[in-house]
């Protein structure tokens, strides 16, 4: 069974920095076709942030200001989202994505989230 697990968040004041983590059980991360990072802020859409494939090339939000930046790591079966100068409006909870896709089907796994609170 696939799981991804998140962890890192926290609440943190306006302008420090935070590194997310996601570990894969259960699978490789390479079995992914893309990994990603989303947020979800109260009341609002969950929205992609960074995104990851399985090639290398990186993906994200034009919104965020180059302030984030995502990684991955295939020996540990981890990929992180580095956050900087962080703003009260990053407040979401985040989630780590695993989209499969091949000949038979088209999946995508999520974990549970990790909440980030900045305050001002």
């Amino acid at each position: 069974q696939v799981q991804l697990e998140e962890s890192g968040g926290g609440s943190v004041q306006a302008g420090d920095s935070l590194r997310l983590s996601c570990v894969v059980r259960g699978n490789s991360m390479l079995s992914f076709a893309s990994m990603g990072w989303y947020r979800q802020a109260p009341g609002s859409q969950r929205e992609l942030v960074a995104g990851l494939s399985s090639d290398g090339r990186t993906n994200y939000a034009n919104s965020l200001e180059g302030r984030f930046t995502i990684s991955g790591d295939n020996a540990k079966n981890m990929i992180y989202l580095d956050i900087n100068r962080l703003k009260p409006e990053d407040t979401a909870v985040y989630y780590c994505n695993g989209h499969i896709i091949n000949s038979y089907y088209e999946y995508d796994y999520w974990g549970q989230g990790t909440p980030v609170t900045v305050s001002s």
